[in-house]
């Protein structure tokens, strides 16, 4: 997982360093004098949402930042870049508070600029817990099919778009996060469910949707804010 945010990290340098390598390990004198080194610092908590909760299965990396090139003014100026565009990027968090000298010594590397960049990383967990009205039975093909969309601490996601793409039919969910089709007739396969909400795509194939009696409640594994 971590090697995956690396490879993130790394292309995300490279859209705003096109010409210089990028290197993952101790900041050395071959990175100060060109490239970007991203050393992996620390890993720590994941931040606390507004309900003062730790969200589960996240935590934060810490990346220290250094630049290098063939002057002193490129390397500044690629270092304001690196900067101003984590600033414009809501998945990170820039910290600018300066670098212990104990840090460079621990490193044995020189004292130069550089800057602290956490990242979150999600583990994402099953996708859904999925009920669902019986489609046989003594259910009327004239009742609609019920669900309702929730988030974190079930609670209702409102504007979701929810799909039943064999169907062609798609809908989006009150301020309660409830929707409704039609009862599909007979002969008639539900397919797949597809549900977007805060970012979040989820996909229940047919043999997701279990038979029951109960409306469908579809649990989405979006970020708590």
């Amino acid at each position: 997982m971590l090697d995956e945010v690396d490879l993130r990290m790394k292309a995300w340098v490279g859209r705003i360093a096109t010409d210089a390598p990028v290197y993952l390990g101790v900041p050395d004198r071959e990175s100060l004098e060109k490239g970007v080194c991203l050393y992996l610092l620390e890993l720590g908590p994941a931040p606390l949402t507004r309900a003062g909760k730790r969200a589960g299965l996240q935590f934060t990396v810490c990346y220290l930042v250094t630049v290098g090139a063939e002057t002193p003014e490129r390397a500044h100026r690629l270092l304001g870049d690196l900067v101003f565009a984590a600033m414009s990027d809501k998945e990170l968090e820039v910290d600018l508070s300066p670098v212990p000298a104990a840090l460079w010594a621990g490193l044995r590397s020189v004292p130069r600029p550089a800057f602290r960049l956490r990242v979150q990383v999600r583990k994402e967990q099953p996708l859904a817990e999925v009920r669902c009205l019986s489609l046989v039975g003594g259910a009327s093909r004239q009742t609609p099919l019920l669900g309702q969309v929730v988030g974190p601490g079930d609670v209702p996601i409102p504007d979701a778009w929810v799909a039943l793409p064999a169907l062609h039919l798609s809908t989006r969910t009150d301020a309660q996060g409830h929707f409704h089709f039609p009862r599909p007739a007979h002969g008639e396969t539900l397919g797949r469910l597809e549900v977007r909400a805060e970012g979040e795509l989820l996909s229940v194939e047919s043999e997701g949707l279990a038979t029951g009696t109960s409306p469908w409640i579809i649990r989405m594994p979006v970020k708590e804010e």
